[in-house]
Parts: structure tokens; C-alpha cells; sequence
């Protein structure tokens, strides 16, 4: 058996290729709009009596909020004396994991690529690179699906705290009678939004190209073998 690369764009026409190019390109986009993201609210506190205030809600990413100053030590507004008061929440450790399921991806999918492209005939003539391929693919399909929706639950977390409720409920000010909080300028998180529609898309990508790579697999041509021999039946008896 030859083993040498043989340049082939054949399997990125069948559906086995092809999906991985999308999921390739799906990687990419999941990762990049979260990843780097930065967003400002702007809090609108109305002083009872006395001039307005303002503030800035400042989270950027890996959105560790409780690292987050929204107040500066001893800062005075509405006539008191503030301490040092920071958001709440830390939503670090769901994005992280999902861009580093995200890369992982991404680097499996372009090498996935390079074999099929280059050694297409190595990878149909062994049993090891269809099956290894399959395990592989089902563990991403899994890991795109609890990534996912941790990162969900993390960027509902972030909106929850960066939200009017949030900063009331953070800001001790803001439960004075005369004292009203509201986050009157709220920050895009578009892109945040659709890194988690491309990180279910991917789910959905990763779980439907795990069914290709099966038929590529000796478990899919021996159970196709058993069926076709089952439906033959049983040789007749000779006369």
C-alpha cells in the first residue's frame, strides 16, 4: 500500500469533506465573536435633591466581573461616600472552555482536511483512521453540547449583572429612597449572542458529519454485510 500524498479535492465534494469545511469555518466564527469582546453600560444614578450621576459598566472578556471596578475607592455620589464596589459574577471559566473547545476544533477539522485531501487512500484502506476519526467526532459533538450551553448560562449571567436589576442589587446607593439606578445605554452583545447560535449550529455540524465518518467505518460495512446476508436467507437444502 502506497502511502505517499496524493493531492485529491474529490472528498470535499462528497459530504464527509465537505462538512468539515464548514465546521472549519464555523470554529473560526464561534470563537472570534466572543473572543476579545469588550462592552461599556452606561448607569444613569438620579440623585434625589441634588445633580445626577453617572457610571460606566465596563466587562470585556474572559468577563471575570467581580474583577470589574464600577466604582472607584471612596468616590462620592449623591452626597455619600462609595467604597470600592465592583460587578458581580464571574463567567470565565463557561467562555474559556468554549473557545478552547472552539480551537480544538478548529485545529482537528483542518487536519482532518489534510488527510482527506492528501491521503484519502491510506485513510479507506485502514481500519484505524475511520474509527479514530468517528471516536473523535462523536467527543466533539459532546463537548460542543456542554460548552454550549454552559456558555449560555455564562452570557445570561453577564447580561443579568450588567442589567438595571444587576447594578441595583450591587450598588448599596441605589436602595436610598431617593436614590434610582437605571442603565439607560446598553451595550452591544450581538456578537455574543451569535457565538452561541454558532456553537449549537456547531453541535448540530459535529453530531451529522459523526454519522459520514461512521460509514466509512468497519462497524457500518460488517453491519451492512450481516444485513444483506440475513435478507439472502438461508441456502436452499439440495434436492
Amino acid at each position: 500500500m502506497q502511502t505517499g500524498f496524493r493531492f485529491n479535492l474529490t472528498p470535499v465534494k462528497e459530504p464527509l469533506g465537505f462538512v468539515k469545511v464548514v465546521e472549519w469555518l464555523t470554529a473560526v466564527l464561534a470563537f472570534g465573536t466572543c473572543g476579545g469582546y469588550t462592552g461599556r453600560n452606561v448607569v444613569s444614578i438620579i440623585c434625589g435633591g441634588s445633580s445626577n450621576e453617572t457610571l460606566s459598566a465596563t466587562f470585556t472578556y474572559p468577563f471575570r466581573l467581580n474583577q470589574e471596578l464600577l466604582v472607584e475607592s471612596n468616590n462620592t455620589l449623591c452626597n455619600r461616600t462609595v467604597p470600592a464596589t465592583h460587578l458581580v459574577g464571574d463567567s470565565s471559566s463557561s467562555v474559556e472552555f468554549f473557545v478552547a473547545v472552539a480551537i480544538l476544533a478548529f485545529l482537528y477539522s483542518m487536519m482532518a482536511l489534510l488527510v482527506y485531501l492528501g491521503y484519502m487512500h491510506v485513510y479507506r484502506d485502514s481500519d484505524f483512521g475511520p474509527m479514530f476519526d468517528f471516536v473523535l467526532t462523536a467527543v466533539f459533538a459532546f463537548l460542543w453540547l456542554v460548552c454550549s450551553s454552559a456558555w449560555a448560562r455564562g452570557l445570561q449571567t453577564v447580561k443579568d449583572a450588567t442589567s438595571t436589576a444587576g447594578i441595583e442589587s450591587t450598588l448599596a446607593l441605589c436602595t436610598d429612597r431617593d436614590v434610582r439606578c437605571e442603565v439607560t445605554d446598553y451595550a452591544s452583545m450581538r456578537s455574543l449572542n451569535i457565538s452561541v447560535i454558532f456553537g449549537f449550529l456547531n453541535l448540530i455540524l459535529w453530531v451529522g458529519n459523526a454519522w459520514f465518518v461512521y460509514k466509512e467505518t468497519r462497524w457500518h460495512s460488517q453491519k451492512v454485510n450481516a444485513q444483506q446476508a440475513a435478507g439472502r436467507g438461508p441456502n436452499p437444502a439440495p434436492i
